[in-house]
């Protein structure tokens, strides 16, 4: 039986659509309308990532997401709350450069889980790589409101970084649209996150499908 550490890390690499939730931009649907639309859609990567809400809303509502995707064969990760992640049996975690370290993560979660880790630098993917980190984050490529702590955007340079020089699994994030996500594919990138431009669209699945259709008019897929 594959591992959850396996099937994030084999969706990553074949490419396609990472879909984060952030309720507060779904136009008044809950998580489980936005991922169950994303899932219809063919989205077999998601992570849900809401910050302020209270630890008991957290855990019920990925209770509920946590079947949903196992149900649909797609991976499900949790953004930093690793306590979480655990007690739901996500297929991974992501993390960010000031949360628990990659290695101090590994010894709580065990081997089957997936870690990802946010970078914004060639030294941090370097770092990522050595720590053990199963993939990376690289951006924000493009400006994004989504997080109230993000930095500068890192441009097209630093994708182009990860690309030539580091043999491990990566998603692009950060302002990525339909309209730009075709420059970000260019560069060399096959797996995109969206928040934003996903959970706002009046119709999921539509904007889903035109998202795909982006991809595979750049890689062939």
């Amino acid at each position: 039986m594959i591992s959850g550490r396996e099937l994030v890390v084999r969706f990553i690499r074949q490419g396609g659509l990472y879909g984060l939730t952030a309720e507060k931009f779904s136009l008044g649907r809950s998580n489980e309308e936005v991922v169950r639309a994303m899932l219809d859609a063919g989205v077999r990567l998601v992570q849900y990532r809401e910050k302020t809400k209270k630890m008991g809303k957290k855990l019920e509502e990925c209770l509920s997401l946590r079947e949903l995707t196992r149900k649909a064969g797609a991976a499900f990760i949790i953004n930093d709350d690793i306590d979480l992640a655990m007690l739901v049996e996500a297929d991974g975690v992501h993390v960010g450069q000031e949360d628990l370290p990659v290695a101090a993560v590994r010894r709580l979660v065990g081997e089957n889980m997936a870690i990802g880790l946010s970078t914004h630098a060639p030294e941090e993917a370097r770092a990522a790589k050595k720590a053990g980190a199963d993939y990376i984050g690289v951006g924000p490529i493009f400006a994004t409101q989504t997080k109230d702590d993000v930095c500068a955007p890192v441009g097209l340079g630093y994708l182009d970084f990860v690309v030539r020089e580091m043999d491990m699994p990566f998603v692009a994030i950060g302002g990525i649209k339909e309209h730009n996500l075709r420059d970000v594919a260019a560069h060399g990138a096959c797996c995109f996150a969206l928040v934003t431009e996903i959970v706002e669209a009046p119709d999921i699945q539509d904007r889903v499908r035109r998202l795909h259709a982006a991809i595979r008019d750049t890689s062939g897929r």
